[in-house]
């Protein structure tokens, strides 16, 4: 039987998804509890690899397992288990044919950031700071520039595997927010699919627009070199939050 989880996580003090030697992963401690639920070991794959640091609300796994306990209480059984920082938001009994990786079809990733005089220690866990305060229009000006389907080998840093750097970006959306503290500003990315260290990368190349620098977008797009964008942005600010399928899962609508 193969059952499908809906995850919510602190990204902190994991070395990221995948299970590495000697190293608190996402999966590991997922798989831990797992083995327990099931009285068997189980092999948990999300519908994608976080980084070390990066924060997820709606990361999407499966496993294969056998069991009599119903698949919509599993989640409870899991989460006597998990830690604080890594629950199981919902299960259920995933579709037939369905495929965690293979099936997603959009993904969107939501990255934070403040400016602020200082670091503030409530926000920093969640979020980067920005030395200056970027100007809101620029930003959007330049996110159109992302939209649609784009060789993005310059939003990536070495290290990557992907067989292929064309991607599609369907949104950025980006809001600005005053708070009491600071001035709080999201940008909302959702496409087919990320190569590594692509929305941080993307991030960064927006707020150095939004701060004055020169559109270094086409230019990456025609030489393809990572150069021309602005910093990697820290992996705080980053966090999956959604990830869709054609199938219905946990009783959702269907996706157009």
């Amino acid at each position: 039987m193969r059952y499908v989880f809906l995850l919510e996580y602190d990204g902190t003090d994991f070395c990221g998804w995948q299970r590495q030697p000697g190293k608190r992963s996402v999966q590991e401690t997922l798989e831990k509890a797992a083995e327990k639920v099931f009285a068997a070991p189980v092999r948990i794959t999300a519908s994608g690899r976080t980084d070390a640091g990066v924060h997820a609300r709606g990361q999407v796994a499966q496993c294969d397992a056998e069991t009599g306990i119903p698949a919509e209480k599993l989640a409870v059984c899991f989460n006597r288990l998990l830690p604080p920082d890594v629950k199981v938001l919902k299960s259920a009994q995933a579709p037939e044919g369905f495929d965690v990786t293979r099936g997603a079809k959009r993904k969107t990733y939501l990255y934070s950031a403040y400016f602020a005089p200082c670091d503030l220690p409530l926000k920093e866990r969640y979020a980067a700071r920005l030395e200056r305060e970027p100007d809101l229009e620029k930003m959007r000006e330049a996110a159109a520039l992302l939209l649609g389907e784009h060789d993005f080998a310059a939003f990536r840093s070495a290290g990557f595997s992907s067989k292929t750097s064309e991607r599609t970006i369907f949104s950025v959306e980006i809001d600005r927010k005053e708070e009491p503290d600071c001035v709080f500003f999201g940008i909302a990315v959702t496409g087919n699919g990320f190569l590594y260290n692509m929305v941080r990368i993307l991030a960064g190349e927006l707020f150095a627009i939004g701060c004055g620098k020169p559109e270094g977008i086409t230019r990456a797009f025609e030489k393809k070199e990572r150069s021309a964008l602005a910093r990697t942005m820290p992996a705080r600010g980053l966090c999956l939050v959604n990830v869709e399928y054609t199938a219905p899962l946990f009783g959702a609508e269907k996706k157009e």
